[in-house]
């Protein structure tokens, strides 16, 4: 395999290169060919991944939150992710947006009304009944409890790994990396390399998903905008046009393309946020906004640790499936995105202090995220009619968001325009931004793809990147051509079963991290900078 890669004049692990692509260009054939075994074999185990290990994904975040803050708080906040006199190397504000940007804007973008009024129209509690206030309340609870500081501690714990290990000890940008403490020189063999490739395809996979949503989402505003119809040619375009834009930005690299892509697309989605709640109630949705903080501070312990453990005493079913299709789907999907954005999150935060980083990428993007959630959600679920009051003064007009969201998610952002002026524009707007957001996405994990694979945080040569950059593209276009919606379901099932692996991975590589804290507070110890723990 060295000899093809210095062939091909490819600079990276060959092992590492080749048996990823190979195992994701096998995968994705037999996923082409037989995609409902695939599906069947894949749900069956996800059915018993959330059955009966869902307590497990939701007790595992809420740890990973209480871990970060504590080591955030600790003496170990002082730690600087590079050297002691290391500077970040880019401004807050840029941080932020090609983090966010990076991470989880697509999902903002296509669950900003839709999870709102899902919950609204068919609240997760059983003793709460549909388009009531107490609905209402709990469908924003539940949306921000889902995408806000839980979803990023599973990105900020493996990205404060892979920085703390990268930047202190001096080891390759790969994810065996943060294994260190734990199987030491073996990260550079067989054991480290399995880890290594499990991390490209658990990335490739991931963000295939969100690329195929992003798409659909595309697609449902250009058929509203253009009456473009809903069908495989258009997403295929999209998909080429968008990766076309996204293999441009690789090759301009990071400050020249991720950052500048990132910058203009967050200053248009606060300008759309602003929008609405400029030409919507504004009264209301500023009193929402804040009441939404408070909502969030006394809920987020009871969500965090609730389970449904009643449901079969309380539904008609008997089973337990509400958590298992929204918050341990969410939380498998994203840790399996976790070593792509914990990696770009380590390149661009190098010289933050442990401190600087767990707090900045737990709550810049968790407040943007509520403040989003609070503005379109309590605007959709208005419009949808809150209560049984305002519900016969809307007449034929209530239920209608919630209807448009039932009959096709993607479409739910567009048919949210249509009750503000200038709709045809707006949603153009929107359109652009879902593509920006998407574009960076792909450019993003193609980015760390490369690393994953060299092992630095130097880009390497252009058609190395190219090749992952488009092989995302390729793996979205054919799972929609060959195997259509069949094949994007399969690989949401197949990303649930993968993601328990990695998030076991995740647990062990906290326990790394504490080990590697400990073991520098030892070696401080020594020349008198700090004390040792065992005399705390």
């Amino acid at each position: 395999m060295e000899k093809l890669a210095r062939k091909l004049g490819l600079k990276t692990d060959p092992t590492i290169f080749f048996v990823s692509a190979g195992i994701m260009v096998v995968f994705l054939i037999t996923l082409l060919l037989i995609p409902e075994a695939i599906e069947k074999a894949f749900g069956a185990g996800r059915l018993w991944i959330v059955t009966n290990l869902g307590w497990f994904f939701i007790f595992g975040v809420t740890s990973w939150v209480v871990f970060l803050l504590w080591v955030a708080m600790s003496r170990y906040g002082a730690i600087r992710l590079g050297g002691n006199d290391a500077k970040p190397d880019y401004g807050n504000i840029s941080w932020f947006t090609m983090l966010f940007a990076g991470g989880i804007g697509t999902v903002l973008m296509f669950w900003g009304v839709a999870e709102p009024v899902s919950h609204f129209s068919n609240p997760p509690r059983p003793d709460v009944d549909a388009f009531t206030v107490a609905a209402a309340d709990d469908a924003i609870g539940f949306a921000i409890y889902h995408l806000g500081l839980h979803t990023w501690a599973i990105f900020t714990l493996p990205g404060l790994a892979f920085a703390y290990f990268i930047y202190r000890y001096k080891l390759p940008m790969r994810y065996s990396s943060v294994f260190y403490p734990l199987i030491g020189d073996r990260i550079y063999g067989p054991l480290g390399k399995t880890l290594d490739v499990f991390a490209v395809l658990g990335t490739l996979f991931g963000v295939a998903v969100s690329i195929g949503l992003g798409t659909q989402q595309i697609n449902a505003g250009l058929n509203e905008l253009f009456d473009i119809p809903d069908a495989v040619m258009p997403k295929v375009v999209i998909i080429a046009l968008l990766t076309t834009v996204a293999v441009g930005s690789i090759v301009a690299g990071l400050d020249a393309g991720i950052k500048l892509l990132s910058n203009v697309n967050i200053a248009m989605a606060v300008g759309l946020m602003l929008f609405v709640l400029f030409t919507g109630s504004t009264v209301f949705l500023l009193r929402a906004t804040i009441e939404t903080f408070g909502l969030y501070i006394s809920n987020i312990v009871p969500m965090a640790f609730w389970n449904d453990t009643l449901a079969q005493y309380q539904q008609e079913s008997g089973s337990w499936g509400w958590q298992g299709d929204w918050t341990v789907f969410y939380w498998a999907w994203t840790v399996t995105w976790s070593p792509f954005i914990g990696i770009f999150v380590a390149r661009i935060s190098r010289g933050r202090t442990i401190r600087e980083f767990v707090l900045g990428v737990l709550f810049a993007p968790s407040i943007f995220t509520l403040v989003w959630f609070s503005i379109f959600g309590w605007s959709a679920m208005e419009i949808d009619g809150i209560g049984a009051d305002a519900r016969a003064a809307l007449g034929e007009q209530a239920g209608a968001l919630s209807a448009a969201v039932a009959d096709s998610v993607p479409l739910a952002m567009f048919a949210f325009f249509d009750h503000f002026p200038f709709a045809t524009i707006i949603q153009g707007l929107a359109v652009l931004i879902v593509a920006i957001f998407f574009a960076t996405s792909s450019d993003s994990a193609s980015l760390v793809v490369d690393m994953l694979c060299t092992g630095t945080p130097d880009p390497g040569p252009v058609r190395q990147r190219l090749f992952w950059g488009i092989s995302e593209g390729v793996l979205a276009a054919m799972l929609i051509v060959l195997a259509g919606d069949t094949g994007l379901l399969a690989l949401q099932q197949v990303i649930t079963v993968i993601g328990l692996p990695i998030f076991i991975l995740a647990f062990i590589m906290m326990i790394g991290l504490y080990r590697g804290l400990r073991q520098e507070d030892v070696q401080k110890a020594a020349v008198g900078e700090l004390p040792r723990t065992e005399d705390l």
